[in-house]
């Protein structure tokens, strides 16, 4: 937050969401195992796979963000709420100071809007997230969600809350603490990159995110449940 890459209203919302990481033991769910290993082929089929950055994600894992750019391969492309160029500059250059080649959506390169939203999160690349056709969102807003399904876009989201209008309205939602699910994918998209198509697409139709997020629930329940009858 002191070199200007995480604003302080990004620290509350990421407060709020870990809250929930209390409430899963702080492990990373055998629900969240399905959902990455479905996000990682639908990455593998993508033609234009984007990962959309903001200040919590640059800051918490620009390397695990640089080995998934590198291993899908994946475009990658700063997108803000709390958007200035200046804060875009210092969040680039987080990025690649930690291995990034490429980053999509400084300054007058979000050149493009996406309807139906009011925040500067409207704006995007023309050669990122306009033109991509699986976006990852990590730590979003249910608004861009939605307004990116309602384009067209497969979204996969990583969300610590499974009741979330992000975790609801996303096509994969990874329900999990972004530190471990990120380097989780990052994982699984090396294990599935040698996969046949047939083997991926079989992956994703199996999968099912509000089921899953139902999963997620029932594990979380079961947790509490269990510190509860001690």
């Amino acid at each position: 937050m002191r070199k200007g890459v995480v604003v302080p209203e990004g620290l509350v919302a990421h407060g709020r969401g870990e809250a929930f990481d209390y409430i899963m033991g702080e492990k990373t769910l055998t629900s969240a195992k399905r959902a990455t290993k479905a996000a990682a082929a639908q990455l593998l089929l993508a033609k234009r796979p984007v990962i959309s950055v903001n200040g919590n994600v640059a800051a918490l894992v620009p390397r695990a963000i640089s080995q998934l750019e590198s291993v899908v391969p994946a475009l990658v492309e700063v997108n803000l709420f709390h958007r200035t160029l200046s804060r875009e500059k210092k969040i680039a250059s987080q990025l690649r100071q930690n291995g990034v080649r490429k980053v999509l959506g400084i300054g007058d390169k979000a050149s493009a809007e996406i309807s139906g939203i009011s925040s500067s999160r409207r704006r995007t690349d023309p050669l990122g997230i306009q033109g991509s056709d699986v976006v990852l969102v990590p730590l979003e807003d249910g608004d861009r969600v939605t307004a990116l399904r309602k384009i067209g876009k497969t979204v996969i989201a990583i969300d610590l809350n499974p009741l979330s209008r992000t975790a609801r309205a996303a096509s994969i939602t990874i329900v999990d603490n972004v530190v471990r699910a990120l380097p989780s994918l990052v994982s699984e998209v090396r294990v599935l990159k040698s996969a046949p198509e047939t083997e991926l697409q079989r992956i994703i139709m199996n999968f099912d995110n509000s089921r899953n997020l139902g999963r997620a629930i029932r594990e979380i329940t079961g947790y509490l449940g269990r510190w509860a009858s001690r």
